[in-house]
Order: structure tokens, then sequence, then C-alpha cells
């Protein structure tokens, strides 16, 4: 088999995602395991991490024994080893990097959202296909055990007719006004013009989860809220907020399911985990966790009768069967890894591209223009 040596330039992959998902559990992973078979070829990533401040990258370089990494990203593109473009940087700056990427000829991959509005989200998927690279946007749940589970009980049956989906997202994110608790997020996630905001993160990811395991999303109900108005900074200095921290959204499907997501940095956790979806068939339902997944068929289903006046005689966590983990799970971030590098290897399939990319960011400017209109807002094929 040969071995090929693939430069990926890695930008922006300084903060807690970046570094974490994709530069360690993933390119430096695939790198360490002796990279990833594509055809008749072992591909082995060589990264180069690029950014705008040298002592981040010289500094993280270093501590993963990343090799290479430069300031300078138009020589980086310029070089014709490096194949791949890859983008963790700032939402409102990620339009410009594609752009440059693309006409550098570069395969082009990055985080979501891939912009900051759906006509540039929807332009740059444009300029990829018509300049006839290779993309694709970060789309990572979709590899979580948890979901995994929840498809293999769908692919045999266990439902029966799939009625309804609620999804409860988020924890507590303290606002660092109080000595112990110190934020847990950076700031700008709080900041709409640095590109944050519970909506436009989140529900990106909830269209591809929808699209992909439920139906495509036709129609959003929404709610925007900040509830919390002032929290502290890095630095403890205290900061407005002024983007969304909570959003309660129903979505219509075009299978008929309604799924209704709660999602909030203003919630105490008591569920089993960060992010719960219950589904609920005609002849089963199913608690879908990131990792974990319980089902609880029509057979054993309870038969409960209101009466407020006792204490209810049924442990409603009894009669729930742990969906049990029959295979090793790998990181969800380099799973979708390696299938876009077997995607630019040797063309494998890859339906995870920037137009999928885009109809995230369309579902989180329609969610707001349902929450600014208070009505039910269409949305559009596309």
């Amino acid at each position: 088999m040969n071995t090929r040596k693939l430069g990926i330039i890695l930008n922006g992959v300084t903060g807690r995602m970046g570094t974490n998902q994709h530069l360690v559990r993933s390119i430096l992973a695939i790198r360490e395991q002796g990279g990833v078979v594509c055809g008749d070829t072992r591909v082995i990533p060589d990264p180069i991490l690029t950014g705008r401040n040298e002592d981040k990258i010289r500094s993280l370089a270093a501590k993963y024994g990343v090799e290479r990494f430069t300031t300078d990203l138009d020589a980086a593109l310029a070089d014709p080893y490096n194949e791949i473009f890859f983008d963790a940087s700032g939402t409102p700056y990620r339009i410009g990097f594609l752009e440059k990427a693309i006409a550098a000829g570069k395969h082009v991959y990055c985080e979501k959202p891939i912009a900051v509005s759906f006509g540039e989200a929807l332009r740059i998927a444009e300029v990829a296909e018509k300049a006839g690279v290779k993309n694709g946007a970060v789309q990572d749940k979709l590899w979580l055990p948890g979901l995994r589970k929840y498809q293999l009980l769908k692919e045999q049956g266990f439902f029966g007719k799939i009625l309804s989906v609620r999804g409860e997202f988020g924890y507590w994110v303290f606002t660092g006004e109080y000595e112990g608790q110190p934020i847990q997020r950076p700031s700008w996630n709080y900041r709409e013009e640095d590109g944050g905001g519970m909506i436009v993160d989140m529900h990106c990811h909830w269209r591809y989860v929808i699209d992909n395991l439920f139906g495509n999303v036709t129609r959003v109900f929404c709610k925007a809220a900040t509830h919390i108005e002032e929290r502290r900074d890095e630095s403890g200095q205290p900061f407005k907020c002024t983007a969304d921290d909570s959003a309660y959204a129903i979505f219509e499907t075009d299978t008929g399911i309604t799924c209704q997501f709660n999602s909030s940095w203003n919630v105490r956790v008591r569920r089993d985990d960060l992010l719960t979806m219950q589904v609920d068939g005609t002849e089963g339902s199913a608690i879908v966790g990131l990792r974990k997944c319980w089902a609880q068929h029509q057979s054993v289903t309870p038969r409960p009768v209101w009466n407020p006046d006792i204490d209810s005689p049924i442990n409603y966590y009894d009669r729930w069967t742990e969906v049990p983990d029959q295979l090793a799970f790998d990181n969800a971030f380099k799973i979708q890894w390696e299938l876009f590098l077997k995607h630019v290897v040797n063309d494998e399939p890859f339906r995870w591209t920037l137009r999928e990319g885009a109809k995230g960011v369309q579902l989180a400017e329609l969610s707001w223009e349902s929450h600014r209109k208070g009505c039910w807002i269409d949305v559009p094929v596309l």
C-alpha cells in the first residue's frame, strides 16, 4: 500500500474546540494511528497551524509536536503541498478565509456556522461548487454514540410510527460575578457583534440533526431571549450581553414529526445529559443522550392514573433499558474528518457539504424572523 502525506492548513485552532476536537482528537489522532486508508493509499495528515498570534500558535505547536506553523496564511495557501484548508476561526471572519482558500484551489472544510448570514453561507457554497473544490462543514453530532444507537433502533423498526421529538439542551453558564465560580464559556458567545448567540450556534446543529434523523425541516416557530443581561469577561470586567442566550423552538418536518427544542445557557441540569432528546413512537420511545440511549417498548410501558393526592406509585425511571455499546465508538469529529479525507483523496461520497452547512444558517435566520414576527415561518427547500 502506498503512503502519502497530505498537507492540511488548520486555521484558528487555538480555541478550545479547535485545539481539542480538531487538532488533538482528530488530525493528530489520525496521524498517531498511522493515517487513514483511502483506496490503495494510506494518507498521513501533515498539519500546518496558521493564525494571527504567533505566540499562541508557536506554543500550541510546541505542546503537541506539530512541526509546521506560520502567521503567513497567504504563503501556506500558495504552497501546493497543502491541499486542504480547515477553518475554526471566529464566525465573522470565516467567509474571507474560505474565499482565499478556494481561490488558491484548496479543498475546504470548516466549523459551523459557516457564515453569519444565510446569503453569505449560500454564496460561499456556490463559489466552492463552481470552483470544483471538495468542501464540507462540520456536523459532528451525527456520529455521537447516543444518536447512532437511536439510528439503530429506528432502522430496526423499534418506534413504529415516530410521532414527536422533545430536545432539551444546555446548562448553567456562570456569569463570573462571584468568586469561585468563573465563566466556563468564552465571553464572545454573549456578544452578537462577535458572532455570539444561542440561535446562530445551536439551530445550525438542530437543522442537520433533525434533517438526518427525523425529516427535513419545513416550518419553524421560535422565541429567543437574553435572560441574563450582564456578564463578566475573561479579565473579570462586566459587559452587556447583546446576543440571545436561550431559544425555545418548534420545528415541523416533511415526515410529519414535530420536534421541539429548548436551548439555554441559563438552565440547571436535572436530566440524563447536557443534551437529551425524547423520541416517542406508536410502538416505543427512547431517551437519546450524547453517549447513551435508553428505550422503552410498548409492551413494558406503565399505566399511569392521574391522582395528585398521593405520591406516584410508579418510578418512571424504571422499565427503561439502556441500549448497549455493541462496538467501539470513535471521536465524532475524527470520524467526519476521516470521511472528508477519503472524499478528497479517493472521491468517496461525502454529503455534509458547505451547502448543507448553509441550511443551518438558513434555519437560524428564519428562527429569528419567527421570533420578531411571532408566527410560523416556512423553510424553503435549498
